[in-house]
């Protein structure tokens, strides 16, 4: 972690404005490249723990210390998981996988999304964040969604959080709250935790934890609304989802490193809809699960 003086010194020789200006312009040109790829990775609503698109991030600065200036990592991902959280429609997706850093500050993942930490210390990350949503399609659950309408992909500006009880007791502890601009435009919550698992060591490490998931009633109302012309159009009832709490669910994600540059990575999740979400006739199946895995190589 940068002193107080370091800062200053950085400030005064004007290396963080330039390394900004480098880091936006490099993360831009990478984000066109990752939204333009088929995503393996998607930042969407899906049955992964929030936590599970940075899982580890906080705990390599509080046990390995400062992170280098540039930290790339590329590999392949493949993934299968629900059209939407509600379906019994899977589908699997393969693409690359993208995760690059600055220093402890900026990052760029097909996980998290293109973001930069404010706060940085050895017990806290918070900063901001882009993410995007795919959005729903009639086409891919016809027999439910037929007469509902498409949402449409949207932008997702993200504030994040992120706190690390201590090295005795590594439990990790992250919120988010993210506004959609398209698709729903709405808000959605996250808060989870996650911690090491017995066995973790150098070469392993794998990791579990809870996470719920909160949303408004403009977001609720779009996903597991119906209206009374989409009730008209699709036959289904006439149904109002309010805001508040949409699922609770849990993951498991592990990583062996099995060479000096080589890691895989996999990720198992499963979420449960709760309340106004699980009670829409829109909603098939209440409990969704997604998996994937990755090799990855670290330059």
């Amino acid at each position: 972690m940068s002193t107080n003086s370091d800062y200053q010194a950085g400030v005064a020789h004007g290396r963080y404005p330039r390394a900004l200006i480098l880091w936006l312009a490099t993360a831009m040109f990478a984000l066109v490249a990752l939204l333009a790829a088929p995503r393996a990775h998607a930042q969407t609503p899906a049955p992964l723990a929030e936590w599970q698109y940075s899982v580890g991030v906080p705990l390599e600065k509080l046990f390995e210390g400062p992170p280098p200036d540039w930290t790339v990592r590329l590999g392949m991902a493949a993934r299968i998981s629900p059209y939407y959280d509600g379906t019994g429609n899977y589908y699997p997706l393969a693409g690359p996988a993208i995760d690059i850093r600055y220093r402890d500050q900026g990052f760029l993942s097909t996980g998290e999304g293109l973001g930069w930490n404010i706060v940085h210390s050895d017990h806290w990350r918070a900063g901001i964040a882009l993410t995007y949503d795919f959005g729903r399609r009639e086409k891919h659950d016809h027999d439910h969604l037929a007469g509902l309408g498409n949402i449409g992909m949207a932008v997702e500006s993200k504030l994040f959080a992120e706190y690390v009880v201590s090295k005795e007791f590594p439990l990790v502890i992250r919120a988010n709250a993210r506004r959609q601009f398209g698709g729903a435009n709405g808000w959605l919550g996250d808060l989870g935790a996650y911690m090491p698992l017995p066995g973790s060591s150098d070469k392993f490490a794998w990791f579990a934890g809870p996470t719920m998931t909160v949303a408004d009633s403009a977001y609720m109302s779009r996903w597991y609304g119906v209206t009374a012309e989409q009730s008209a159009r699709s036959g289904l009832p006439q149904y109002h989802a309010g805001a508040g709490i949409r699922s609770y669910g849990g993951g498991v994600s592990a990583m062996w490193f099995f060479g000096k540059h080589w890691f895989a990575t996999a990720d198992f999740g499963i979420a449960a809809l709760v309340g106004d979400a699980r009670n829409s006739p829109v909603v098939s199946h209440s409990a969704n699960m997604t998996g994937d895995i990755s090799i990855m190589y670290e330059f």
